[in-house]
């Protein structure tokens, strides 16, 4: 009996050691298994988008962020605050883009520090930093803005939401938040502990005042559709939650988010336009 308790005693010893030694490797490698910052960069010229061009914006530390800018071209359309997803650069979705920009609306679309255009070091605090920079860059330029964050980018979109004055606020595939995305994978890790980048956008939501739009997809196998479900019910100012049957993580493009984004702008511009006129 003695020699199987030994034996017993090792293997949880081993156990234990083993489970040890997981919790420092994804301590210590967090932000590499957190992020997927590499990706083909798309020249701004090799595009159709129109009236757009390369922008520097300065953020803290002495950084800066690249990215590109385009005013509306149409009278009383906003500017369009993209929020980038967590893979490559932003300039890989150019379509939208074009899209907006063929519309009228004016955009602002850059990468983070740490993707493929803008030089520097991953973090939360930077990603906040880079997304409050490009804010106040397109603020001073006097122009109605609406806020667009995608996946990774629904964290910095709905925090600069819920400090600035935006006029409106969309999230698509959003996440209640990122240690939540991660319980949801690893259920047997402590990653509350582990995780340095949480972004708690479930407590970010409950200060914004904008009106917001949610959309999610049922077959999202990257950030569970119940993220957007729940999120939306802590929302203060709800527009509409559209989940789309079927759709994965990146098919709401092509299933026409655009055209219902294009409706939400609509609504919240002539809102914005009619508290001003009672000021």
């Amino acid at each position: 009996m003695k020699f199987v308790r030994r034996i017993v005693i090792a293997l949880v010893a081993l156990v234990i050691i083993a489970y040890a030694a997981v919790l420092g490797y994804i301590y210590f490698n967090q932000r590499a298994l957190q992020y997927t910052a590499t990706g083909e960069i798309t020249a701004l010229a090799d595009t159709k988008i129109k009236g757009a061009e390369e922008v520097t914006i300065p953020t803290t530390d002495g950084a800066v962020v690249h990215g590109w800018y385009a005013p509306p071209a149409e009278v009383g359309k906003p500017v369009v605050l993209y929020y980038k997803g967590n893979s490559g650069s932003f300039s890989e979705e150019h379509e939208r883009f074009e899209a907006w920009t063929a519309d009228g609306y004016g955009f602002l679309a850059f990468d983070y520090r740490g993707f493929p255009l803008s030089p520097g070091e991953i973090s939360q605090q930077h990603i906040l930093d880079d997304a409050t920079a490009a804010f106040d860059w397109l603020k001073a330029k006097g122009q109605p803005i609406v806020i667009w964050g995608r996946s990774l980018g629904t964290g910095p979109a709905t925090y600069i939401a819920s400090i600035r004055d935006a006029d409106a606020l969309l999230l698509e595939t959003p996440f209640l938040s990122a240690v939540n995305v991660a319980f949801e994978r690893y259920p047997y890790l402590p990653v509350g502990l582990l995780m340095s980048d949480q972004f708690p956008v479930n407590e970010w939501i409950t200060k914004v005042d904008e009106p917001v739009f949610i959309a999610h997809g049922t077959a999202d196998q990257t950030i569970d559709v119940t993220n957007g479900e729940r999120l939306y019910q802590l929302v203060p100012h709800k527009y509409d939650l559209w989940i789309e049957p079927g759709a994965d993580h990146g098919d709401l493009w092509a299933r026409g988010i655009w055209g219902r984004a294009k409706t939400f702008f609509e609504d919240a511009e002539y809102a914005a336009s009619k508290v001003a006129a009672a000021r």
